[in-house]
């Protein structure tokens, strides 16, 4: 369990590693794609949204120290998640992630307050490793339909699910130490047929 838990950290941490860990992303990325109910398009695209949407954030915020964000898209639908000083802001930043091209949705979770701590932030690391880890140990769910984000001690959920394994991973979720709040940023599809 402390291993798995150790694993999942360094896979979180892998983003503020940048390209020290490129082969093992990739060789993640693969077997991620192969349980994810997302088509392979679908991922891509995502995967183009967070970039853009974050490139074209960076580019005009940068030089604002009140403004941190994050953009995570599950099959087209992009949350935003962080902080921003004023609602002017905040309502730029989710124009700018809704015009990406493929975008079909946005729930916009910025907040209006100071930027995190970097302590709040590694914080956050370990609540949604914690959250991963027990979501691996369910019967009720595939850890790998459902994505984690967390920020500011509430944990975003993400995934293509049915309402029984949203309603399982929610409670999972909720009760795991540390979390404040869970927001479900779900798309619910029909529970597929059970296995005999």
């Amino acid at each position: 369990m402390r291993l798995t838990r150790i694993s999942l950290l360094l896979l979180a941490l892998t983003g503020v590693l940048h390209g020290c860990v490129v082969p093992v992303a990739a060789v993640g990325t693969g077997a991620l794609m192969a349980t994810d109910r997302r088509t392979t398009g679908a991922y891509i695209e995502d995967e183009a949204i967070e970039n853009k949407s974050i490139s074209q954030i960076h580019g005009k915020y940068k030089k604002n120290p009140n403004v941190h964000i994050n953009v995570t898209s599950f099959n087209r639908h992009a949350l935003i998640t962080g902080e921003v000083s004023d609602e002017t802001i905040k309502s730029d930043i989710a124009r700018i992630v809704s015009e990406q091209e493929n975008v079909k949705g946005i729930t916009n979770e910025l907040t209006i307050s100071g930027v995190s701590s970097l302590t709040a932030r590694s914080s956050d690391t370990i609540i949604t490793t914690d959250v991963k880890t027990r979501f691996m140990g369910s019967k009720a769910f595939s850890a790998n339909h459902v994505k984690v984000v967390t920020e500011n001690s509430t944990v975003f959920l993400m995934g293509m699910v049915c309402q029984p394994e949203a309603d399982a991973a929610t409670e999972l979720a909720s009760t795991t130490s540390g979390v404040q709040r869970v927001v479900k940023v779900f798309e619910y599809i029909p529970c597929p047929p059970a296995k005999r």
